[in-house]
């Protein structure tokens, strides 16, 4: 079971970019030092909110103050990008990462983005996104000359090619054949963990999604795998979730409802930013509720898990148990104003001193109990 840190990032849009950054990068630091196997950040371009415009510069930041993390994009958004580019801007962090990377890709998720992009038609979107990951890993499999025509992209370098002096030539990743590629996923019965499981990428479940969700992309998952012939693993399936971990599981409840704590101010940004674009379904644990009913502190019932070490250990299991054999959990990074640092940092090394132990060993042991005799 690998531990995950996840940001989308999300901050007070009241924060200076610079302190926000400084923030993450510490964060991420702190996460190396107590034992974390992996930190993804996304991206987001318009949007102060959530302000971290290209990850793989943010995740160069550490590269030099970490030792064991892998470091990952969560994700980069392909639809808004050359394919060219990000083939060799991802080769470059893969070598000076040395290995330590993860590619992680997806349609993009923030409205604004994709009104900038010129990519609001779900399909188009979804589209532009193959395209350019097959580009991409044909780009990293030959030399030149480059001959790769697409529709919305057409990559052609034959002319200016002069092999004794590496002219033309675009740089390959340091992992072969290339990184690990995961693609995220948010929607109930997300076509994109079925797509993700044929062609041997990972998939990531966002952590605004409710149980039911969750249990839905396993599913997804599943069937991917079964139509193409493959034993369905839950290794490749990561699953992200807003914790909090006290000493006692009042003290807990006291942080994860307090309105100025960071898992509250969460669950309303992105409640306020899913009604605005009419994809609520996405955090209703019921979707035949109407979204007048719905609390922010019904979405966080619903979807955060806290409480003492030995709660949130309980809890987690009981989850893995009903959703899926997922491998990795990641931890949802939230906003550290205030007193929400020091919340948040505890909740980090109680996850993965405390309770980490007991869920490796939990999922250890269903996994044998599940192996034929």
């Amino acid at each position: 079971m690998k531990l995950g840190l996840f940001g989308m990032p999300l901050h007070l849009p009241t924060r200076s970019l610079g302190e926000t950054i400084e923030e993450d990068a510490q964060k991420v630091i702190y996460a190396d030092e107590i034992g974390f196997d992996e930190a993804f950040f996304g991206e987001h371009t318009s949007c102060k909110t959530e302000p971290i415009a290209a990850p793989l510069i943010f995740l160069a930041s550490v590269l030099r103050q970490t030792k064991q993390i892998k470091l990952g994009t969560g994700v980069i958004a392909l639809p808004n990008h050359h394919p060219a580019l990000v083939a060799a801007e991802v080769a470059q962090f893969d070598h000076m990462s040395k290995g330590r990377f993860i590619f992680g890709i997806g349609p993009g998720g923030l409205s604004s983005d994709m009104e900038m992009f010129d990519v609001e038609d779900t399909p188009y979107r979804n589209e532009r996104m193959m395209e350019s990951i097959d580009t991409i890993l044909k780009i990293w499999s030959q030399d030149p000359p480059y001959d790769i025509q697409g529709k919305h992209w057409t990559i052609s370098l034959k002319k200016s090619v002069i092999p004794e002096l590496g002219v033309g030539y675009m740089p390959k990743p340091f992992q072969k054949p290339f990184p690990e590629i995961s693609m995220t996923a948010m929607s109930p019965f997300s076509s994109s963990v079925k797509v993700a499981a044929m062609r041997g990428f990972g998939a990531m479940t966002a952590n605004f999604c409710p149980e039911y969700v969750v249990a839905s992309h396993w599913k997804k998952y599943v069937e991917g795998c079964e139509a193409v012939g493959r034993e369905p693993a839950g290794e490749a399936w990561r699953v992200a979730r807003n914790m909090i971990i006290a000493e006692s599981d009042a003290e807990a409840r006291d942080r994860v409802m307090d309105p100025e704590g960071s898992s509250y101010y969460y669950f309303d940004y992105m409640w306020r930013i899913l009604k605005a674009v009419d994809y609520t379904a996405v955090m209703k644990d019921d979707p035949k509720k109407p979204d007048n009913e719905v609390t922010v502190e019904q979405l966080i019932e619903s979807m955060v898990v806290y409480g003492s070490p030995k709660t949130v250990l309980d809890k987690l299991v009981a989850f893995r148990e009903r959703t899926g054999p997922f491998g990795g959990l990641m931890m949802a990074s939230m906003d550290g104003a205030g007193k929400n640092r020091e919340w948040e940092w505890e909740t980090m090394r109680r996850l993965a001193t405390e309770v980490m132990p007991g869920l490796r060993s939990a999922t250890a042991h269903a996994q044998k109990a599940a192996e034929p005799a």
